[in-house]
């Protein structure tokens, strides 16, 4: 059985026997200054900056440094096996594909592209609510739904009908953005993409969503374009509100944007199946609490119960260990796919994705583990 790990021999022999090098570098935390030169200012803009002054995303990378691997030696094996099953959905790794919207930005393939690139490695991809494709046009063998939860509960049950009708296995609903966090770096510009009409093709290909419009999307796009903004703020989304979920999705739920004990516990007295410790990479609230910090209480308290995946920061394989380490089942990688699908589309989000999983089965190897179901609290050390 080959070993992600062995993506690096294949970059060496290619150097050394053909001549030729990656085109996109093999450092993941690069990968944003590479990506700086090939996307629009307008893009760029959008993508990179997070929350007011970006103290939630420096926090995210701080807590990776201050956790530090441990590793052992002579517990080697020559080959490692990373396979899981995450809430029903089989998998080569425990990496999934977050969700992104408008990838567009990046790339004129945009979620096709990232899809088609999860799909071709086995990974799950996830696709947003506010992605520039629709939910049918997605073609991957794993695929997770992810929900802005919409004011309108009868553009909600489409969406959760057309996703479950398209072969979506898991519903992934988003916590933290009942409305856009404060983000100078757009404010400052005047710039957010679904005023025009970007990021909106799950809502412009809603038979619900369109039947509540006046004229069809293209005689007055303008229209649809302030229904969306009417339904997507959802401010007032209480716990309450995830019964009407249940009752219309027969598959897993999971919740995302949970940084404190007492809304994981709250997630399993309500009865879904997992939660995704995230802060949406610093873009909503600046001065949060970095996702890895809350972590490791919220995997003990709740990690019997529900299945604990992770997001925010995550941007290379020793970062992956480290969440693993702290009781992550899985994780979920973001922002560097957007730079390798701005940078060479759907060959760049394989290459940045194969790196990754490279180094994650590396890091293992180097640490004394033949799989990550190993690591625990004594494989990291707090700095």
């Amino acid at each position: 059985m080959a070993n992600f790990g062995d993506y690096q021999l294949q970059i060496y022999l290619q150097g050394m026997l053909q001549g030729t090098k990656p085109e996109i570098t093999t450092d993941l935390a690069r990968l944003e200054s590479q990506a700086a030169g090939k996307l629009p200012l307008e893009a760029m803009g959008y993508i990179v900056p997070s929350a007011g002054g970006g103290a939630t995303a420096r926090a995210n990378q701080a807590a990776f440094d201050r956790w530090r691997l441990a590793p052992r030696m002579l517990r080697g094996s020559t080959e490692r096996d990373l396979s899981c099953t995450i809430l029903g959905t089989a998998m080569p790794a425990p990496v999934l594909i977050a969700p992104i919207g408008v990838q567009t930005l990046a790339h004129p393939d945009g979620e096709l592209a990232t899809a088609r690139a999860a799909d071709t490695l086995g990974l799950t991809y996830t696709h947003s609510t506010q992605a520039s494709h629709a939910i049918e046009q997605i073609e991957a063998s794993n695929k997770w739904f992810q929900l802005y939860y919409p004011t309108d509960r009868d553009v909600c049950l489409s969406f959760l009908q057309r996703a479950k009708a398209a072969g979506y296995g898991v519903l992934v609903v988003t916590l933290d953005t009942g409305t856009i966090g404060w983000r100078p770096a757009d404010l400052d510009r005047g710039f957010l993409p679904f005023l025009k009409g970007e990021g909106l093709a799950n809502y412009f290909s809603d038979p619900v969503f369109q039947s509540k419009l006046a004229k069809p999307i293209e005689e007055d796009p303008g229209a649809a374009v302030m229904l969306w903004a009417q339904i997507f703020p959802n401010v007032g989304l209480a716990w309450d509100d995830l019964s009407f979920l249940r009752d219309n999705w027969d598959g897993p739920i999971v919740l995302k944007g949970i940084t404190a004990v007492e809304d994981a516990k709250l997630a399993a007295e309500h009865g879904v199946d997992g939660i995704v410790v995230s802060n949406h990479g610093g873009r909503q609230v600046d001065g949060a609490v970095a996702s890895l910090d809350a972590l490791p209480a919220i995997a003990d308290a709740v990690g019997e119960q529900l299945t604990v995946l992770f997001d925010s920061g995550v941007r290379t394989g020793s970062d992956a260990a480290k969440a693993l380490a702290l009781g992550a089942k899985a994780v979920l990688l973001g922002r560097p796919l957007l730079y390798g699908l701005a940078l060479a589309g759907q060959a760049g989000v394989e290459h940045v994705l194969r790196c990754f999983l490279a180094e994650l089965d590396l890091t293992l190897a180097l640490s004394g583990h033949a799989n990550h179901r190993e690591l625990n609290r004594d494989s990291v050390v707090r700095a």
